[in-house]
């Protein structure tokens, strides 16, 4: 059994040794490393070099903070009787009921969509925020974005834009900005508006799972102090934008039925007293006329009395449905103020820049030159 395997082995290291691919793989592999070997001063240098671009770059990109503030949105109920309209509904009598449900346009699904959306991000630039320096006054947010600092790559990029809108500034009239700024029924913004609104959409997201409905509100910004205060302000004028639709119908019903209720108040107050003064001026004539005009006006006041009943009724149930429809947001995560900033540190940077100066450099060494020379010669 023993020589049946030593000559099975001997048979497979003839064929490795005769196999010319196998040779040629070797041949190449150390052809590689000796290549590598020959260059390494090179790549050294490329080290070097790519470590100096990746500590200017990661000099240069300033430092942002991320807060993220975690919501747990427990909508109203959308049943007809329940909550506080239920136990309403059970005290007032089973026929009280506040109309039909349906669906809601509006909901914690649409957050991020609000959030993006412009009137929402107009109206937070002129939140106020901490001012930068200590002492100093609060500032609005549109002043906090002005004083972020930016690459300096970005100026020398945005150095075309800046000349084009300086020469079109220029030759723009007065007219027609007058004409645009009195555009009725939609929003005019200004350039320098609408570049402040594209920079939050893209420092400020939310996330929401569709399995547990929990809401992930987060703000990137320079300065973590800042960062917190626009992220509890993002989350408390998102609260206020849901519970502000979710509560506007049912507020509208309340105020309508509340002018009702007082209508039929005051109609109901009247036929009282038109029974009771008539009551009080024929009390001692028993005439049949007399009688069946006090059946009248009694009749009169029972139904006014049934109809101011009824209006009640739903005035109570309206005022219930208004505190139910009012969505709870737990707040999971708070803002928190980060002490460590987002993204890509200074070593990452210098790291990732090193690696890929030595890989291309290596590239081009190795097969760069060889494939050049090859296109020359072809051609």
């Amino acid at each position: 059994m023993s020589t049946l395997m030593e000559q099975a082995s001997e048979k497979e290291t003839k064929q490795l040794h005769n196999n010319p691919h196998n040779d040629e793989m070797e041949i190449d592999l150390l052809e590689i490393v000796r290549k590598i070997i020959g260059i390494r001063k090179t790549l050294y240098k490329a080290a070097i070099v790519g470590a100096f671009i990746g500590l200017v770059i990661g000099f240069s990109i300033p430092k942002k903070y991320t807060v993220t503030v975690t919501l747990s949105p427990e909508m109203g109920s959308s049943k007809g009787n329940s909550g506080l309209a239920g136990l309403a509904a059970s005290f007032l009598g089973s026929g009280a009921s506040m109309g039909a449900d349906g669906s809601d346009a509006l909901n914690a699904a649409l957050s991020s969509d609000i959030v993006s959306s412009t009137p929402f991000l107009l109206d937070l630039l002129n939140m106020q925020v901490p001012s930068l320096q200590k002492g100093g006054k609060e500032m609005n947010l549109s002043a906090y974005l002005d004083s972020q600092s930016s690459p300096w790559w970005s100026y020398i990029l945005g150095m075309p834009g800046m000349v084009i809108g300086g020469i079109k500034d220029l030759l723009s009239s007065d007219e027609e900005e007058t004409d645009q700024s009195s555009m009725n029924g939609m929003l005019v913004l200004t350039e320098e508006e609408s570049e402040k609104i594209l920079s939050l959409k893209e420092n400020i997201s939310v996330m929401m799972d569709k399995k547990t409905s929990i809401t992930n509100v987060s703000v990137t910004l320079q300065d973590p102090k800042v960062t917190a205060v626009v992220a509890d302000s993002v989350v408390c004028k998102l609260q206020e934008c849901i519970v502000s639709y979710r509560t506007s119908k049912a507020k509208e019903d309340c105020a309508y039925l509340e002018k009702l209720y007082q209508d039929r108040q005051q109609e109901y107050y009247a036929a009282q007293r038109k029974y009771a003064d008539y009551v009080d001026t024929h009390d001692n004539l028993i005439l049949q006329s007399v009688r069946a005009e006090q059946e009248r006006l009694q009749n009169d006041m029972s139904l006014a009395y049934q109809v101011y009943s009824q209006v009640a009724t739903q005035l109570q149930m309206a005022r219930a449905k208004v505190q139910e429809e009012k969505p709870v947001f737990a707040v999971v995560e708070p803002a928190v103020v980060p002490f460590l900033p987002s993204g890509m540190g200074r070593k990452m940077y210098i790291l990732a820049f090193t690696f890929l100066s030595v890989l291309v450099t290596m590239g081009w060494l190795l097969f760069g030159k060889d494939m050049l020379c090859g296109l020359k010669y072809s051609k």
